[in-house]
Protein backbone atom coordinates (compact mmCIF):
# COMPACT_ATOMS: atom_id res chain seq x y z
CA UNK A 1 0.00 0.00 0.00
CA UNK A 2 1.31 3.48 -0.82
CA UNK A 3 0.53 7.05 0.07
CA UNK A 4 0.93 10.18 -1.97
CA UNK A 5 4.04 12.26 -1.40
CA UNK A 6 4.32 16.00 -1.85
CA UNK A 7 5.14 17.21 -5.34
CA UNK A 8 6.60 20.52 -6.48
CA UNK A 9 4.56 22.55 -9.01
CA UNK A 10 7.06 21.65 -11.73
CA UNK A 11 6.87 17.94 -10.89
CA UNK A 12 3.07 18.08 -10.81
CA UNK A 13 3.01 19.84 -14.17
CA UNK A 14 5.28 17.17 -15.66
CA UNK A 15 3.09 14.43 -14.18
CA UNK A 16 -0.02 16.03 -15.67
CA UNK A 17 1.54 16.18 -19.13
CA UNK A 18 2.85 12.61 -18.89
CA UNK A 19 -0.54 11.31 -17.76
CA UNK A 20 -2.22 13.19 -20.59
CA UNK A 21 0.15 11.69 -23.18
CA UNK A 22 -0.19 8.14 -21.81
CA UNK A 23 -3.97 8.47 -22.08
CA UNK A 24 -3.48 9.57 -25.69
CA UNK A 25 -1.21 6.64 -26.53
CA UNK A 26 -3.82 4.30 -25.04
CA UNK A 27 -6.44 5.72 -27.41
CA UNK A 28 -4.09 5.48 -30.38
CA UNK A 29 -3.53 1.79 -29.68
CA UNK A 30 -7.21 1.01 -29.32
CA UNK A 31 -8.26 2.87 -32.46
CA UNK A 32 -5.46 1.34 -34.51
CA UNK A 33 -7.22 -1.96 -33.90
CA UNK A 34 -10.87 -0.81 -33.91
CA UNK A 35 -10.73 1.30 -37.07
CA UNK A 36 -9.57 -1.68 -39.12
CA UNK A 37 -11.85 -4.39 -37.81
CA UNK A 38 -13.39 -4.68 -41.32
CA UNK A 39 -9.91 -5.58 -42.63
CA UNK A 40 -9.58 -8.25 -39.94
CA UNK A 41 -12.92 -9.83 -40.85
CA UNK A 42 -11.89 -9.88 -44.51
CA UNK A 43 -8.40 -11.26 -43.84
CA UNK A 44 -9.71 -14.08 -41.64
CA UNK A 45 -12.99 -14.58 -43.54
CA UNK A 46 -15.23 -14.06 -40.48
CA UNK A 47 -18.94 -13.36 -40.08
CA UNK A 48 -20.07 -10.64 -37.61
CA UNK A 49 -20.81 -13.34 -35.05
CA UNK A 50 -17.38 -14.94 -35.50
CA UNK A 51 -15.78 -11.50 -35.26
CA UNK A 52 -17.75 -11.00 -32.07
CA UNK A 53 -16.21 -14.18 -30.71
CA UNK A 54 -12.75 -12.89 -31.60
CA UNK A 55 -13.46 -9.59 -29.84
CA UNK A 56 -14.64 -11.58 -26.84
CA UNK A 57 -11.07 -12.90 -26.45
CA UNK A 58 -9.88 -9.33 -25.91
CA UNK A 59 -12.72 -8.75 -23.45
CA UNK A 60 -11.93 -11.88 -21.45
CA UNK A 61 -8.27 -10.90 -21.22
CA UNK A 62 -9.16 -7.49 -19.81
CA UNK A 63 -11.75 -8.90 -17.43
CA UNK A 64 -9.11 -11.30 -16.08
CA UNK A 65 -6.78 -8.38 -15.36
CA UNK A 66 -9.21 -5.71 -14.13
CA UNK A 67 -10.27 -7.12 -10.72
CA UNK A 68 -6.65 -7.29 -9.57
CA UNK A 69 -5.40 -4.15 -11.31
CA UNK A 70 -6.14 -1.90 -8.34
CA UNK A 71 -4.29 -4.23 -5.97
CA UNK A 72 -1.33 -4.50 -8.35
CA UNK A 73 -1.21 -0.71 -8.69
CA UNK A 74 -1.15 -0.32 -4.93
CA UNK A 75 1.67 -2.86 -4.62
CA UNK A 76 4.00 -1.69 -7.40
CA UNK A 77 2.65 1.79 -8.19
CA UNK A 78 0.83 3.26 -11.17
CA UNK A 79 4.05 3.87 -13.10
CA UNK A 80 5.23 0.26 -12.97
CA UNK A 81 1.73 -1.05 -13.68
CA UNK A 82 1.53 1.10 -16.82
CA UNK A 83 4.96 -0.18 -17.84
CA UNK A 84 3.89 -3.80 -17.38
CA UNK A 85 0.56 -3.32 -19.15
CA UNK A 86 2.13 -1.38 -22.00
CA UNK A 87 4.80 -4.03 -22.58
CA UNK A 88 2.18 -6.80 -22.66
CA UNK A 89 0.05 -4.78 -25.10
CA UNK A 90 3.05 -4.12 -27.37
CA UNK A 91 4.08 -7.78 -27.44
CA UNK A 92 0.49 -8.80 -28.12
CA UNK A 93 0.30 -6.26 -30.95
CA UNK A 94 3.25 -7.99 -32.60
CA UNK A 95 1.48 -11.31 -32.08
CA UNK A 96 -1.69 -9.99 -33.73
CA UNK A 97 0.32 -8.70 -36.68
CA UNK A 98 2.12 -12.02 -37.17
CA UNK A 99 -1.15 -13.96 -36.82
CA UNK A 100 -2.92 -11.82 -39.39
CA UNK A 101 0.03 -12.22 -41.77
CA UNK A 102 -0.40 -15.98 -41.43
CA UNK A 103 -4.22 -15.65 -41.57
CA UNK A 104 -4.59 -17.71 -38.38
CA UNK A 105 -7.67 -17.04 -36.28
CA UNK A 106 -6.35 -19.03 -33.30
CA UNK A 107 -3.14 -17.01 -33.14
CA UNK A 108 -5.10 -13.77 -33.40
CA UNK A 109 -7.44 -14.88 -30.61
CA UNK A 110 -4.55 -15.74 -28.25
CA UNK A 111 -2.80 -12.47 -29.01
CA UNK A 112 -6.00 -10.51 -28.39
CA UNK A 113 -6.40 -12.23 -25.02
CA UNK A 114 -2.90 -11.09 -23.98
CA UNK A 115 -3.60 -7.66 -25.48
CA UNK A 116 -6.69 -7.44 -23.26
CA UNK A 117 -4.66 -8.21 -20.13
CA UNK A 118 -2.16 -5.48 -20.96
CA UNK A 119 -4.85 -2.91 -21.75
CA UNK A 120 -6.77 -3.79 -18.57
CA UNK A 121 -3.76 -3.18 -16.33
CA UNK A 122 -2.82 -0.04 -18.22
CA UNK A 123 -6.33 1.47 -18.11
CA UNK A 124 -6.94 1.06 -14.38
CA UNK A 125 -3.45 2.31 -13.45
CA UNK A 126 -3.68 5.41 -15.62
CA UNK A 127 -7.15 6.26 -14.27
CA UNK A 128 -5.84 5.95 -10.71
CA UNK A 129 -2.91 8.18 -11.63
CA UNK A 130 -5.29 10.65 -13.29
CA UNK A 131 -7.49 10.79 -10.18
CA UNK A 132 -4.40 11.42 -8.05
CA UNK A 133 -3.25 14.26 -10.29
CA UNK A 134 -6.78 15.70 -10.34
CA UNK A 135 -6.95 15.83 -6.54
CA UNK A 136 -3.49 17.37 -6.27
CA UNK A 137 -4.42 20.10 -8.77
CA UNK A 138 -7.69 20.81 -6.96
CA UNK A 139 -9.73 21.05 -10.19
CA UNK A 140 -11.52 18.71 -12.58
CA UNK A 141 -9.28 17.38 -15.34
CA UNK A 142 -10.56 13.82 -15.80
CA UNK A 143 -12.66 14.73 -18.89
CA UNK A 144 -9.60 16.37 -20.46
CA UNK A 145 -7.51 13.29 -19.72
CA UNK A 146 -10.12 11.14 -21.43
CA UNK A 147 -10.16 13.70 -24.24
CA UNK A 148 -6.51 12.77 -24.71
CA UNK A 149 -7.62 9.14 -25.08
CA UNK A 150 -10.23 10.22 -27.63
CA UNK A 151 -7.71 12.45 -29.40
CA UNK A 152 -5.30 9.55 -29.65
CA UNK A 153 -8.13 7.37 -30.90
CA UNK A 154 -9.07 10.00 -33.49
CA UNK A 155 -5.48 10.11 -34.71
CA UNK A 156 -5.40 6.31 -34.79
CA UNK A 157 -8.67 6.20 -36.74
CA UNK A 158 -7.45 8.76 -39.28
CA UNK A 159 -4.19 6.85 -39.70
CA UNK A 160 -6.18 3.64 -40.10
CA UNK A 161 -8.45 5.23 -42.73
CA UNK A 162 -5.47 6.64 -44.62
CA UNK A 163 -3.53 3.38 -44.58
CA UNK A 164 -6.63 1.43 -45.64
CA UNK A 165 -7.13 3.85 -48.53
CA UNK A 166 -3.48 3.40 -49.53
CA UNK A 167 -3.77 -0.37 -49.32
CA UNK A 168 -1.27 -0.72 -46.46
CA UNK A 169 -1.84 -3.99 -44.62
CA UNK A 170 -2.91 -4.12 -40.98
CA UNK A 171 0.11 -6.24 -39.89
CA UNK A 172 2.60 -3.53 -40.92
CA UNK A 173 0.40 -0.93 -39.23
CA UNK A 174 0.36 -2.88 -35.96
CA UNK A 175 4.13 -3.47 -35.95
CA UNK A 176 4.75 0.28 -35.91
CA UNK A 177 2.09 0.91 -33.25
CA UNK A 178 3.62 -1.80 -31.04
CA UNK A 179 7.00 -0.06 -31.22
CA UNK A 180 5.46 3.29 -30.25
CA UNK A 181 3.67 1.69 -27.29
CA UNK A 182 6.77 -0.12 -26.05
CA UNK A 183 8.84 3.07 -26.02
CA UNK A 184 6.18 5.44 -24.64
CA UNK A 185 4.93 3.26 -21.79
CA UNK A 186 8.44 2.50 -20.53
CA UNK A 187 9.62 6.12 -20.61
CA UNK A 188 6.69 8.43 -19.73
CA UNK A 189 5.74 6.92 -16.33
CA UNK A 190 9.02 8.20 -14.89
CA UNK A 191 7.28 11.59 -14.67
CA UNK A 192 4.26 10.37 -12.68
CA UNK A 193 3.64 11.92 -9.28
CA UNK A 194 5.96 10.63 -6.55
CA UNK A 195 4.70 8.26 -3.90
CA UNK A 196 6.05 7.12 -0.55
CA UNK A 197 5.36 3.87 1.27
CA UNK A 198 3.05 3.90 4.28
CA UNK A 199 4.14 2.14 7.49
CA UNK A 200 4.09 -1.60 6.90
CA UNK A 201 1.04 -3.45 8.20
CA UNK A 202 0.11 -7.13 8.05
CA UNK A 203 -1.69 -7.96 4.82
CA UNK A 204 -4.41 -9.77 6.75
CA UNK A 205 -5.21 -6.52 8.55
CA UNK A 206 -5.13 -4.21 5.57
CA UNK A 207 -5.36 -5.68 2.07
CA UNK A 208 -8.36 -8.00 2.37
CA UNK A 209 -10.70 -5.63 4.25
CA UNK A 210 -9.88 -2.85 1.80
CA UNK A 211 -10.89 -4.95 -1.20
CA UNK A 212 -14.08 -6.13 0.51
CA UNK A 213 -15.07 -2.59 1.52
CA UNK A 214 -14.75 -1.31 -2.05
CA UNK A 215 -16.84 -4.14 -3.50
CA UNK A 216 -19.52 -3.85 -0.81
CA UNK A 217 -19.87 -0.05 -0.89
CA UNK A 218 -23.40 0.65 -2.23
CA UNK A 219 -22.56 3.98 -3.88
CA UNK A 220 -19.51 2.54 -5.61
CA UNK A 221 -21.53 -0.38 -6.99
CA UNK A 222 -24.32 1.91 -8.24
CA UNK A 223 -21.76 4.13 -9.95
CA UNK A 224 -20.34 0.97 -11.50
CA UNK A 225 -23.80 0.02 -12.85
CA UNK A 226 -24.24 3.53 -14.29
CA UNK A 227 -20.82 3.34 -15.92
CA UNK A 228 -21.58 -0.18 -17.16
CA UNK A 229 -24.67 1.04 -18.98
CA UNK A 230 -23.15 4.30 -20.15
CA UNK A 231 -19.88 2.88 -21.47
CA UNK A 232 -21.61 0.22 -23.54
CA UNK A 233 -22.58 2.97 -25.96
CA UNK A 234 -18.93 4.02 -26.24
CA UNK A 235 -17.62 0.47 -26.59
CA UNK A 236 -20.21 -0.44 -29.22
CA UNK A 237 -19.37 2.69 -31.17
CA UNK A 238 -15.65 1.99 -31.03
CA UNK A 239 -15.98 -1.60 -32.21
CA UNK A 240 -18.92 -1.55 -34.60
CA UNK A 241 -19.47 1.86 -36.23
CA UNK A 242 -17.00 1.17 -39.05
CA UNK A 243 -18.39 -2.30 -39.71
CA UNK A 244 -22.04 -1.21 -39.40
CA UNK A 245 -21.43 1.59 -41.91
CA UNK A 246 -19.71 -0.74 -44.38
CA UNK A 247 -22.48 -3.37 -44.11
CA UNK A 248 -25.55 -1.19 -43.56
CA UNK A 249 -24.78 1.81 -45.76
CA UNK A 250 -22.61 -0.10 -48.24
CA UNK A 251 -19.77 2.43 -48.02
CA UNK A 252 -16.08 1.67 -48.58
CA UNK A 253 -13.80 0.51 -45.76
CA UNK A 254 -12.08 3.91 -45.84
CA UNK A 255 -15.45 5.71 -45.41
CA UNK A 256 -16.35 3.34 -42.58
CA UNK A 257 -13.11 4.26 -40.82
CA UNK A 258 -13.87 7.94 -41.48
CA UNK A 259 -17.28 7.55 -39.84
CA UNK A 260 -15.61 5.99 -36.81
CA UNK A 261 -13.19 8.94 -36.79
CA UNK A 262 -16.18 11.30 -36.73
CA UNK A 263 -17.52 9.50 -33.66
CA UNK A 264 -14.15 9.79 -31.91
CA UNK A 265 -13.70 13.45 -32.90
CA UNK A 266 -17.11 14.32 -31.41
CA UNK A 267 -16.14 12.53 -28.19
CA UNK A 268 -12.80 14.33 -28.09
CA UNK A 269 -14.35 17.78 -28.52
CA UNK A 270 -16.98 17.12 -25.83
CA UNK A 271 -14.36 15.86 -23.39
CA UNK A 272 -12.16 18.90 -23.96
CA UNK A 273 -14.96 21.30 -23.04
CA UNK A 274 -17.21 19.04 -20.95
CA UNK A 275 -15.54 19.99 -17.69
CA UNK A 276 -17.07 23.45 -17.97
CA UNK A 277 -20.53 21.95 -18.46
CA UNK A 278 -20.05 19.72 -15.40
CA UNK A 279 -18.97 22.70 -13.28
CA UNK A 280 -21.86 24.81 -14.54
CA UNK A 281 -24.74 22.30 -14.39
CA UNK A 282 -23.51 19.53 -12.11
CA UNK A 283 -22.35 15.98 -12.67
CA UNK A 284 -25.76 14.27 -12.54
CA UNK A 285 -27.64 16.57 -15.00
CA UNK A 286 -24.76 16.34 -17.49
CA UNK A 287 -24.70 12.56 -17.16
CA UNK A 288 -28.44 12.36 -17.84
CA UNK A 289 -28.17 14.75 -20.79
CA UNK A 290 -25.33 12.64 -22.17
CA UNK A 291 -27.47 9.50 -22.12
CA UNK A 292 -30.31 11.26 -23.95
CA UNK A 293 -27.90 12.54 -26.62
CA UNK A 294 -26.38 9.07 -27.04
CA UNK A 295 -29.83 7.49 -27.46
CA UNK A 296 -30.92 10.03 -30.09
CA UNK A 297 -27.65 9.83 -32.03
CA UNK A 298 -27.69 6.03 -32.01
CA UNK A 299 -31.26 5.98 -33.35
CA UNK A 300 -30.42 8.42 -36.14
CA UNK A 301 -27.37 6.38 -37.16
CA UNK A 302 -29.31 3.10 -37.29
CA UNK A 303 -32.20 4.44 -39.39
CA UNK A 304 -30.40 7.07 -41.51
CA UNK A 305 -30.89 6.41 -45.25
CA UNK A 306 -27.84 8.46 -46.31
CA UNK A 307 -24.19 8.71 -45.34
CA UNK A 308 -24.44 12.38 -44.32
CA UNK A 309 -27.42 11.86 -42.03
CA UNK A 310 -25.67 8.87 -40.49
CA UNK A 311 -22.63 11.09 -39.87
CA UNK A 312 -24.84 13.52 -37.93
CA UNK A 313 -26.15 10.63 -35.85
CA UNK A 314 -22.62 9.35 -35.21
CA UNK A 315 -21.49 12.83 -34.09
CA UNK A 316 -24.40 13.16 -31.64
CA UNK A 317 -23.76 9.61 -30.42
CA UNK A 318 -20.13 10.55 -29.76
CA UNK A 319 -21.16 13.68 -27.84
CA UNK A 320 -23.44 11.56 -25.65
CA UNK A 321 -20.83 8.89 -25.03
CA UNK A 322 -18.03 11.32 -24.16
CA UNK A 323 -18.40 12.14 -20.47
CA UNK A 324 -19.95 9.08 -18.81
CA UNK A 325 -16.74 7.16 -18.15
CA UNK A 326 -14.62 10.09 -16.90
CA UNK A 327 -17.51 11.25 -14.67
CA UNK A 328 -17.73 7.74 -13.27
CA UNK A 329 -14.01 7.74 -12.50
CA UNK A 330 -14.26 11.14 -10.81
CA UNK A 331 -17.28 10.00 -8.79
CA UNK A 332 -15.46 6.88 -7.64
CA UNK A 333 -12.47 9.00 -6.60
CA UNK A 334 -14.48 11.61 -4.65
CA UNK A 335 -12.95 10.28 -1.42
CA UNK A 336 -9.16 10.33 -2.03
CA UNK A 337 -8.56 7.91 0.85
CA UNK A 338 -10.44 5.12 -0.96
CA UNK A 339 -9.92 6.32 -4.54
CA UNK A 340 -7.62 3.54 -5.77
CA UNK A 341 -9.83 0.66 -4.64
CA UNK A 342 -13.08 2.30 -5.76
CA UNK A 343 -11.74 3.40 -9.15
CA UNK A 344 -10.63 -0.19 -9.71
CA UNK A 345 -14.10 -1.53 -8.82
CA UNK A 346 -15.97 0.95 -11.03
CA UNK A 347 -13.53 0.39 -13.90
CA UNK A 348 -13.97 -3.37 -13.60
CA UNK A 349 -17.77 -3.15 -13.68
CA UNK A 350 -17.74 -0.59 -16.47
CA UNK A 351 -15.37 -2.57 -18.65
CA UNK A 352 -17.72 -5.55 -18.52
CA UNK A 353 -19.91 -3.50 -20.86
CA UNK A 354 -17.11 -1.68 -22.64
CA UNK A 355 -15.33 -4.89 -23.60
CA UNK A 356 -17.85 -7.73 -23.40
CA UNK A 357 -20.90 -5.89 -24.75
CA UNK A 358 -19.64 -5.24 -28.30
CA UNK A 359 -18.76 -8.91 -28.95
CA UNK A 360 -22.27 -9.92 -27.86
CA UNK A 361 -23.65 -7.37 -30.31
CA UNK A 362 -21.70 -9.20 -33.00
CA UNK A 363 -23.60 -12.42 -32.24
CA UNK A 364 -26.89 -10.51 -32.39
CA UNK A 365 -25.71 -8.96 -35.65
CA UNK A 366 -25.62 -12.40 -37.26
CA UNK A 367 -29.39 -12.58 -36.77
CA UNK A 368 -30.55 -9.05 -37.56
CA UNK A 369 -27.53 -7.26 -39.04
CA UNK A 370 -25.00 -5.36 -36.98
CA UNK A 371 -26.51 -1.93 -37.70
CA UNK A 372 -29.93 -2.92 -36.33
CA UNK A 373 -28.34 -4.89 -33.47
CA UNK A 374 -26.94 -1.63 -32.12
CA UNK A 375 -30.45 -0.67 -31.01
CA UNK A 376 -30.03 -3.10 -28.10
CA UNK A 377 -27.80 -0.48 -26.48
CA UNK A 378 -30.97 1.50 -25.68
CA UNK A 379 -31.74 -0.71 -22.66
CA UNK A 380 -28.52 -0.08 -20.69
CA UNK A 381 -28.64 3.59 -21.68
CA UNK A 382 -32.05 3.79 -19.99
CA UNK A 383 -30.68 2.07 -16.87
CA UNK A 384 -27.82 4.59 -16.70
CA UNK A 385 -30.30 7.43 -17.11
CA UNK A 386 -32.43 6.19 -14.19
CA UNK A 387 -29.51 5.52 -11.82
CA UNK A 388 -27.43 8.61 -12.71
CA UNK A 389 -28.14 10.17 -9.31
CA UNK A 390 -25.65 7.76 -7.72
CA UNK A 391 -22.83 9.86 -9.21
CA UNK A 392 -23.77 12.90 -7.12
CA UNK A 393 -20.57 14.32 -5.58
CA UNK A 394 -19.87 13.45 -1.96
CA UNK A 395 -20.02 16.39 0.48
CA UNK A 396 -16.58 17.81 1.18
CA UNK A 397 -15.33 17.53 4.76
Amino acid sequence: MTATAAATPARLRAATIATFVVFGINGLVFASWAARIPAVTETLGLTPGQMGGLLLCLAVGSLVALPTAGYITERIGAANTVRAGGLLAALAGVGIALSLSAATTVGTAISLFVFGIGIGLWDVAINIEGADVEHRLGRTIMPQLHAAFSGGAFLGAIIGAGLANLGVGLPAHLFVIALVVAVATQWLPRYFVPRIPEPAQPESDVASPKVRSAWSDRRTLLIGVVVLGATLTEGAGNDWIAKAAVDGLEVTEANGAFMFATFVLAMTAMRLFGGRAIDAFGRVPVLRGSMVAAAVGLTVFVFAPTLWLALIGVALWGVGAALAFPMGMSAAADDPKHAAARVSVVATIGYVAFLAGPPLLGFLGDAVGIRVALLAIGVPILVALVLAGAAKPLPKN
